[in-house]
């Protein structure tokens, strides 16, 4: 058949085949011999956002697993997701069911026998008051009513006279409520008050002071504290057990939002350190802070690395700052010299419009001149116009060369300042050589790690090593030599400690080694393991082994110490095992 491409052919058409086939005229059918006719196929369903969101809307949201559901379904409809949408709901809806399959049945049966019994210190008006109690104040939770009514039962069992085999058998037993007796349900339970007031301050000191950007949490918290401190009955635990539950699970989903915000915002840390070389004609004086940024996002996040980012980029944002003014005020001399020059420019050419009119007048003159005597004066006139152009134009020739000096000069400073810009972002705090933090980044981080162990009251080891017959070395070998076995020390160092210790050249052969949150025992195997590794990893010299050891004094972090004292207590540890023989580790005392 031809495919019509008409609507209205196409229209007819269908119409036609619907009566010929005696086919339903229903929208849907109409649809799909519409698309026969046309060849074309019928375009996929666009998802019901709108429908989908009221639905989810007006569920309730009073339970935890509710307010689940409820989220799910919302990033279910944000992302258009109709079968993750279908799955949440089929999923809440079984687990709904599974939980409505409760014993009701043998519940009921042991609530007619337990009614029916006698108990000492229980009427039949107790009963019947505490039974009105618990359906008044548990009766809109299915779950709730069950589980407090077991309970009921199960405190009347205990007071029960003469019980029968049968009735024993038959009570229900409950796995997840303590079996301590309850003689009665109105008369206040006895509740520990050191781990009520234990449970009130977790929930005030642990849990409060840490949603202080969720003024509501924190407030439910310190509620929940007041709550348990003044708890005294089972109903009163059980309604707090369950407030707490809708609490944790705002938490949760607090913690969820963090998270997905974080991310979100190293997405876009990283999208901008993609994309910023778009953003500027000079990319070069911004590569020491994009390695810097590029380097913390492609990491797992710590205060230690961001706070030593920070301090970084302040550095380098300072220097360069300096060095963009010196640029600047390099420009502005050429800008100012090529100014005067066009200044100049302008000059001669005004001159050399003034001399065209002169010599342009002085051939009319010529012309018009009907005695030789005549002409005396216009020749004259013609060589002073010839002598002073020609004089403008020596002295533009030598001030053009002059200029062309200034520029070049200019232009090297310029490079100068641009290469040094572009080094600073690398030199400012790390040591040229061997790529280490050098005695400025020392400082900075040593003060950063002595802060962090005393607010959070952990040990901080320092170790100094000092490289072994190192002048020998230098001596033999040369200078060259001697630099390339600074830089693979400073390597083995990086690839053998963990990434949050710090290595930093001290001086010369001298290196010092922060080891946080480590005592000194561990400080001494952990520098005991690195000589290990200079012995596997060799230094090669021209394919030549040379074996480089090192002596380290290792010491502890006190209370009172400065950077000074500690680096003096290791370096006289160090000199000790120097003394001692070389190539070991002594621990200060």
């Amino acid at each position: 058949m031809t495919t019509l491409t008409n609507p209205f052919e196409i229209a007819r058409e269908t119409l036609r085949l619907l009566a010929t086939r005696r086919i339903p005229p229903t929208p849907d059918n109409y649809l799909t011999l519409y698309h026969e006719i046309s060849g074309t196929k019928p375009a996929l369903e666009a998802f019901p956002e709108k429908q989908l969101r009221s639905l989810a809307a007006a569920l309730p949201k009073s339970t935890p697993d509710q307010l689940r559901l409820a989220r799910q379904l919302d990033e279910a409809v944000k992302a258009g997701n109709w079968d993750n949408f279908r799955t949440h709901l089929a999923q809440f809806v079984s687990a709904l069911a599974e939980s409505q399959k409760l014993a009701w049945s043998d519940l009921i049966g042991n609530l007619i026998r337990q009614w029916d019994s006698k108990h000492i210190g229980l009427t039949a008006a107790r009963k019947r008051e505490s039974l009105e109690h618990l359906l008044t104040s548990a009766g809109a939770n299915p779950e709730t009513l069950f589980t407090r009514l077991q309970s009921l039962v199960k405190s009347w069992g205990q007071g029960k006279e003469n019980e029968s085999p049968a009735d024993a058998d038959a009570s229900v037993p409950e796995p997840n409520i303590s079996t301590t007796p309850i003689a009665n349900p109105q008369q206040p339970e006895d509740l520990l008050p050191e781990l009520r007031e234990l449970f009130a301050f977790t929930l005030e000191t642990a849990i409060a002071t840490q949603l202080i950007e969720s003024p509501q949490l924190s407030n439910d918290a310190k509620q929940l504290a007041g709550d348990i401190r003044s708890a005294r009955k089972l109903e009163q635990m059980q309604d707090f057990l369950t407030r707490l539950k809708r609490f944790a699970f705002k938490l949760e989903l607090l913690a969820e939002d963090q998270a997905e915000l974080r991310s979100s915002l190293l997405n876009l840390l990283r999208l901008l350190v993609q994309n910023i070389t778009e953003l500027v004609v000079d990319d070069s004086w911004l590569h020491g802070q994009i390695d810097i940024v590029r380097e913390i996002v492609d990491k797992p996040l710590s205060q230690r690395t961001v706070d030593d980012a920070e301090r970084r980029l302040k550095e380098v944002l300072y220097k360069q700052s300096q060095l963009k003014a010196s640029l600047f005020e390099a420009r502005e001399a050429i800008k100012q010299m090529l100014a005067g020059f066009v200044d100049h420019l302008a000059d001669f050419a005004d001159a050399t419009s003034d001399y065209h009119n002169t010599i342009e007048g002085c051939a009319e003159k010529i012309s018009a001149a009907t005695d030789i005597s005549e002409l005396q004066g216009v020749l004259g006139e013609v060589m002073r116009e010839t002598r002073t152009i020609q004089l403008n134009a020596q002295r533009s020739r030598d001030e053009l060369r002059s200029t062309q000096e200034m520029v070049k000069k200019s232009e090297a400073r310029i490079q100068e300042l641009e290469q040094e810009l572009e080094a600073t972002s690398d030199l400012v705090r790390h040591d040229q050589l061997t790529g280490v933090l050098n005695r400025r980044g020392l400082e900075d981080m040593f003060n950063k790690e002595i802060a962090r162990a005393q607010r959070h009251d952990t040990l901080l080891c320092v170790g100094l090593l000092d490289i072994d017959n190192f002048k020998k070395l230098n001596d033999s070998m040369g200078h060259d030599v001697g630099d390339k076995a600074l830089i693979h020390l400073a390597q083995v160092c990086k690839e053998a400690l963990r990434p949050q210790d710090t290595v930093a050249r001290f001086g010369g052969e001298e290196f010092i080694i922060l080891l946080p949150e480590t005592p000194i025992e561990d400080g001494i195997v952990a520098l005991t393991r690195l000589q290990r590794e200079l012995t596997k990893k060799f230094f090669l010299n021209d394919n030549e082994k040379v074996l480089i050891t090192f002596s380290a004094g290792v010491t502890q972090m006190l209370p009172d110490d400065t950077q000074a004292t500690v680096i003096k207590r290791a370096d006289e540890a160090m000199y000790q095992a120097k003394q001692t023989g070389k190539n070991r580790v002594v621990s200060a005392p």
